[in-house]
């Protein structure tokens, strides 16, 4: 009988110990609704968060503490008869080597989320079927979230996993929904993000995920200008990307994402050369001209 006990208490330590890839957290924003039903939107947002928690993304076994920190804001502007529209906002962060801090890898807003929910119905994960607009939706950013923070830890590192975000596209462009086809002309959505991110043209972007964080943020906790120097040069693979796509999606992605982080990294600390640095920043994100300014 005692055997038996600890080997539940192995096989329990185990589950506890390994577990899927993300941890996140959801909020659903209903404010906009008129007379709407608040606990329909909160179990929208329990299923949504128990979706995002408990599906399997990788073959890979991640700990407690290596589970990608993530955030998915639905913001819904209108419901009726099951169906929403809405805005939805994600984010994503990795941790820093030897740090208790945290870096920012995506921040993207997508304008174009509509989707049928109903309550308590299960949202099953097929890679390679359409089963509903909300699913594919959020197995899309779970995939891109995945790849890009392997990116961050290994050059060109996620690639499976955004191959698996661009199959998810394919197969919803017949559904109907806006977002997965160029054809749209908006070429901020999730076709063009996805196209983008794995095109030759865009491998730089990539490279400076891995330049950035892993020999960058990373190595500060060792030798703080050494890092600051790697980060620099992270920064520098995109200005490879702003000589062919000026003011591409990815670049303003990434500058969404990291705007903050880069001036508090260059505003202290041991002192590296940034004339050059700051140059490029204006050079390749104009748009934050006032926050480069206080790098000194």
């Amino acid at each position: 009988m005692r055997k038996v006990v600890l080997v539940v208490i192995f096989l329990f330590s185990i589950v506890n110990v390994f577990s899927q890839e993300l941890n996140a957290t959801v909020s659903v924003n209903f404010q906009q609704v008129a007379n709407g039903n608040p606990q329909l939107f909160k179990n929208l947002e329990t299923q949504v968060k128990e979706f995002l928690n408990t599906t399997k993304w990788t073959t890979k076994e991640y700990t407690d503490v290596e589970k990608i920190e993530c955030n998915f804001f639905i913001n819904v502007n209108s419901f009726g008869a099951n169906n929403f529209e809405a805005t939805l906002q994600v984010q994503s962060s990795r941790p820093v080597h030897n740090s208790t801090l945290s870096s920012p890898i995506l921040n993207i807003n997508d304008k174009n989320f509509s989707f049928r929910f109903i309550e308590f119905e299960n949202l099953i994960y097929d890679p390679n079927s359409f089963n509903s607009n909300l699913i594919s939706v959020l197995a899309f950013y779970a995939n891109v979230i995945v790849g890009l923070d392997q990116d961050s830890f290994s050059e060109l590192g996620g690639t499976e996993y955004l191959q698996v975000a661009s199959n998810i596209v394919n197969v919803a462009q017949t559904s109907g929904f806006k977002g997965w086809n160029q054809s749209e002309g908006n070429n901020n959505n999730r076709n063009f993000l996805i196209s983008d991110i794995l095109s030759s043209t865009f491998t730089p972007f990539r490279q400076s995920l891995y330049q950035y964080h892993r020999l960058g943020l990373d190595v500060m906790s060792e030798d703080v200008k050494k890092g600051k120097e790697g980060v620099a040069k992270g920064i520098n693979y995109l200005a490879e990307v702003q000589k062919t796509r000026p003011n591409a999606l990815l670049t303003r992605t990434f500058f969404d994402a990291k705007t903050d982080e880069i001036v508090s990294i260059f505003s202290g600390g041991p002192r590296v050369d940034v004339t050059s640095l700051v140059e490029t920043l204006n050079r390749i994100s104009p748009l934050n001209s006032q926050k480069w300014s206080k790098i000194k």
